[in-house]
């Protein structure tokens, strides 16, 4: 085997091992809050693997995660319940991983385009979530307000953003210079 096979084969199998910890990591960190919903839906727990795993792993890495943790937990585990909550999920987190992972690539690296490809991320992923909400409700012959989405979207999840906002960042800059990164 030449020497970029190695390292290509090397660069994918830890790609697929971080990915699968961040999986795994997105299934579980929902029972620290599970006892009590609402705190559950406030801290938002799926959403920082996911982001994680974008920032680390890459786009396409990133968006499997996503896309894969909140029906996996779906099925697995009955929360959050498959309609519509875990296929909205799946959407909005597939956003979060594939843009965290697009943008930091592609962004200078600096400390500031952490929070610019988790910020961006942010928005598109909860803009995504609002679409496939509404074509959800309408599917099933009722309604998905703005004041539906910004409680939601916005609202609800405020210590969550925060969470994320605090943490992510932080995260992602230790486990860089850990030289834990595949992102690149």
């Amino acid at each position: 085997m030449t020497e970029t096979k190695r390292t290509f084969s090397g660069l994918l199998t830890r790609r697929l091992t971080y990915s699968a910890l961040f999986l795994a990591i997105a299934l579980v960190l929902p029972f620290l809050t599970g006892q009590i919903p609402e705190i559950g839906s406030m801290l938002c727990p799926m959403h920082i693997p996911v982001l994680l795993c974008g920032f680390l792993c890459g786009w396409p890495w990133g968006l499997a995660v996503g896309f894969l943790a909140p029906l996996l937990r779906s099925v697995l585990f009955g929360m959050p319940p498959m309609v519509p909550t875990a296929v909205a999920m799946a959407f909005e987190l597939a956003v979060y991983g594939a843009a965290s992972g697009f943008l930091y690539r592609r962004l200078p690296r600096k400390k500031a385009s952490v929070y610019i490809a988790l910020l961006v991320a942010m928005v598109l992923g909860r803009v995504v979530w609002g679409v496939v909400r509404v074509i959800l409700a309408g599917l099933a012959g009722s309604s998905f307000t703005w004041a539906l989405f910004l409680s939601g979207a916005i609202t609800t999840a405020i210590p969550g953003i925060i969470l994320q906002i605090v943490l992510i960042p932080i995260l992602v800059i230790a486990l860089e210079k850990a030289g834990l990164s595949l992102n690149q």
